[in-house]
């Protein structure tokens, strides 16, 4: 293969856009965020995120949210191409604010709940999992 001025400059622009993903994943993160809060400070009481410590299989990985008095509850995988997973909403008539699900993580990352409670505070919960692969370390 020859290597021509525009092949240089398509690879270079690739190399440019590869090398911004993890930097535009964590803004779009923070942007989520911001969206769902409108920037309101957030306390860490009032929610309880259960994650696994190790994950043997990301594609598989349950998680539980418990979030008293909640109204909605936004989940977030950090480290995930697209980092927003799910919203979970509560009407006035739920009897419980709790939820659980299986999420597929892209590696070892953080998982992010943000509680939107009744009297419109907000609760933040993170836990780090280590995703393994093959069961072998990761």
């Amino acid at each position: 293969m020859e290597l021509t001025r525009r092949s240089a400059i398509a690879l270079g622009a690739g190399a440019a856009a590869v090398a911004a993903l993890p930097i535009s994943a964590l803004a779009s993160v923070d942007d989520a965020i911001a969206a769902f809060t409108g920037g309101a400070d957030m306390g860490d009481a009032g929610i309880d995120l259960t994650t696994p410590e190790i994950a043997e299989n990301g594609n598989t990985v349950p998680i539980s949210v418990d979030a008293p008095g909640a109204t909605a509850v936004m989940i977030l995988a950090t480290g995930n191409p697209t980092p927003g997973v799910c919203t979970f909403e509560f009407g006035p008539l739920a009897a419980t604010q709790m939820a659980s699900t299986r999420i597929r993580l892209a590696g070892t990352q953080d998982v992010v709940a943000i509680a939107k409670m009744a009297d419109g505070s907000f609760a933040r919960a993170s836990n780090t999992v280590k995703v393994t692969i093959g069961g072998c370390g990761g």
